[in-house]
């Protein structure tokens, strides 16, 4: 079933491409000249994880893929693997290291995730779109500093640096969009 033309595809859209299901992470809608234009990506195998560069026409229909998505809360870190429960059934996952790589250091006991499952096995998770934290360290502003350096690296208590303004010292509490690595505001 084709759903999707070429040109619509974006960063995190998830497809069926050679029977295999993927997910787009970078896409660039390309029309040289007078030729035809072309989307060209770069794609990862929701199923092993792997990555490929894909051209398609801009005239090319796509099948989406259907994703099932449930909520879930985090209970704990096993190694490097993530344990959630289902918040309708109660029943316990254990996610595996490549899906939540990159989450994993966001992950605070009972946060609220959701789980991504593809024909009833996890692909990916997605985190909250903001997240309060602490920061660990922040460097201290010098007086008369110009404002020209607006910000300061600042670590958070997960091990994660972040850009913050120069009002921010260690110890406050702070609110970060995860995904983008970006400081939003100072928690109240």
């Amino acid at each position: 079933m084709a759903d999707l033309q070429a040109t619509e595809l974006r960063r995190g859209t998830t497809i069926i491409h050679d029977r295999v299901p993927y997910r787009v992470l970078e896409f660039e809608h390309r029309t040289p000249g007078n030729k035809r234009g072309f989307v060209q990506t770069k794609l990862r195998n929701l199923l092993d994880g792997s990555q490929r560069s894909v051209k398609f026409s801009a005239s090319d229909f796509l099948e989406r893929a259907v994703i099932d998505i449930r909520e879930m809360d985090f209970l704990y870190s096993e190694g490097k693997n993530a344990v959630v429960m289902d918040a309708e059934n109660y029943e316990q996952l254990t996610l595996e290291e490549e899906l939540v790589a990159d989450a994993l250091p966001w992950l605070a006991d009972g946060m609220r995730i959701l789980v991504e499952i593809l024909e009833q096995r996890p692909i990916g998770v997605q985190l909250p779109k903001v997240v309060e934290i602490n920061v660990r360290e922040a460097e201290a502003v010098v007086k008369g500093q110009t404002a020209a350096k607006s910000n300061k690296p600042a670590v958070l208590e997960n091990g994660v640096t972040i850009q913050v303004p120069p009002f921010i010292n260690s110890g406050d509490r702070i609110r970060v969009d995860a995904g983008e690595l970006k400081y939003i505001e100072r928690c109240k």
